[in-house]
C-alpha cells in the first residue's frame, strides 16, 4: 500500500478512537448536566466523574496525533481546513479548555454556588464542543472548504444544513456512547438503580441517533448529492450497512441486558458511520484535491510514520493499562449510594 493511503488509514484510525473515547467523555458531561438537581442528581454526577476523572486527558491525546498527522501528512489540506474553519474549530478548542478546567475546578469546590458554575461550564463546553467539531466535519464533508488559505466563506462554510446535522448526530453519538458506557460501570460499581437509570437513556438516544442518521442522509441528499451517492451506492453502502445493523443490536442487548457486549456493538456502529463517510469521499480531500495532490513527500511520510511506529510501542500499552485498570470491577462506596 503507498505511503499517503496509509498515513490516510492511520489517522482515520485516530480520528475513530478520538470519537469513541473522548465523545463518551463529552456524552459524560451532557447526562451530568441532565442528572437533575444537586441532590437528586448527585449518585448519577459522582458515576460520571468516577468513569472519566481517570481517562479524560488522556483522551485528547488522540486529538493531538490527528492534527500532528494532518499537518505533517497532508499539510495544504490541513492549512485550508484551519483557516476556513477557524471559528467553529476556536469555539471547540475553547470548550475543551473550558470543559477541563471546570472538571478540576468543580472537584475541588467546596462552596455549593462554585459547585454549581464550575458544572454549568463543565456541561455546557460538553455539549457544544462535539456540536462545534461536528459542524467543522459536515463543512468537510458538503465540500465548502476549498483548497487554499482563507478561500472558503468563514461563516457559511459551517453553518448549513449539512454542518448542522452532523453537529446535531456528534451531540447525539456522544450521549449514545456515554450512556452505553455508564450503564456497565453502574453495573460494575453495584447500583441496580443507575443501570435501570442509565439503560433507558441509552435505548432512547439510541433510537434517536438512528433518526439522526436517517434525517442526515436527507439532508446530504439536497446539500451534499455527490457524497450521498457514494455512501448509498458505491464503496461506503458496506460500511453504512454495518453501522445499521451494530445499531440495531446494540438496542436488542441493551434490552437484553447484556451490558458488556453492547459497548462493541455501539462503538461498531459508530466506527461504520465514521468510516463510512472516509471512504465516500476518498480519494477526494477538498474539492478538485485529491490524496495524490496533497501528500507530503514519501520521505517525509516514511519518517512519520517510523516515528509513529516507535511511538507506539510505548503508548498503546500505557493507554491499554490505564484504561483496564479502571475498568475493573468495584464494590459501591456507601457514600455513593446516598440518595
Amino acid at each position: 500500500m503507498p505511503l499517503p493511503e496509509i498515513m490516510l488509514a492511520v489517522l482515520w484510525v485516530g480520528l475513530t478512537a478520538y470519537v469513541l473515547f473522548a465523545g463518551a467523555d463529552f456524552g459524560g458531561g451532557i447526562w451530568d448536566l441532565l442528572a437533575g438537581g444537586a441532590v437528586a442528581g448527585r449518585r448519577q454526577r459522582a458515576l460520571v466523574e468516577h468513569s472519566i476523572g481517570p481517562v479524560w486527558e488522556a483522551n485528547h491525546v488522540w486529538l493531538i496525533f490527528v492534527m500532528v498527522l494532518m499537518w505533517t501528512g497532508i499539510p495544504s489540506v490541513f492549512a485550508a481546513i484551519a483557516s476556513t474553519l477557524y471559528i467553529p474549530l476556536t469555539l471547540a478548542a475553547l470548550g475543551i479548555i473550558g470543559r477541563g478546567a471546570a472538571f478540576a475546578f468543580r472537584k475541588v469546590s467546596t462552596e455549593l454556588w462554585q459547585q454549581r458554575l464550575f458544572g454549568a461550564t463543565f456541561a455546557f463546553s460538553s455539549f457544544a464542543t462535539p456540536f462545534f467539531l461536528g459542524m467543522a466535519a459536515g463543512a468537510i464533508a458538503s465540500g465548502r472548504v476549498p483548497p487554499g488559505i482563507a478561500k472558503g466563506d468563514l461563516v457559511g462554510s459551517w453553518v448549513n444544513p449539512t454542518s448542522v446535522a452532523a453537529g446535531a448526530l456528534a451531540v447525539g453519538t456522544a450521549a449514545y456512547l456515554a450512556a452505553v458506557y455508564l450503564t456497565r460501570d453502574a453495573q460494575r460499581a453495584g447500583d441496580a438503580d443507575l443501570v435501570a437509570a442509565f439503560r433507558l437513556r441509552a435505548l432512547g438516544c439510541g433510537a434517536v441517533v438512528g433518526m439522526l442518521s436517517a434525517a442526515g442522509l436527507l439532508v446530504l441528499r439536497v446539500d451534499a448529492p455527490a457524497l450521498f451517492a457514494e455512501i448509498t451506492s458505491g464503496r461506503a453502502l458496506p460500511l453504512l450497512l454495518l453501522s445499521v445493523v451494530a445499531g440495531l443490536a446494540s438496542l436488542v442487548l441493551l434490552w437484553r441486558r447484556a451490558y458488556l457486549a453492547v459497548r462493541v456493538t455501539a462503538a461498531l456502529a459508530v466506527t461504520g458511520l465514521l468510516w463510512g463517510w472516509g471512504v465516500g469521499q476518498y480519494p477526494s480531500l477538498l474539492p478538485g484535491v485529491s490524496l495524490a495532490d496533497a501528500a507530503a513527500t514519501d520521505t517525509v511520510l516514511a519518517a512519520s510514520l517510523g516515528s509513529l511506529a516507535v511511538g507506539a510501542v510505548l503508548l498503546l500499552p500505557s493507554l491499554w493499562w490505564l484504561y483496564t485498570t479502571f475498568q475493573r470491577d468495584r464494590v459501591a462506596a456507601p457514600s455513593d449510594r446516598e440518595p
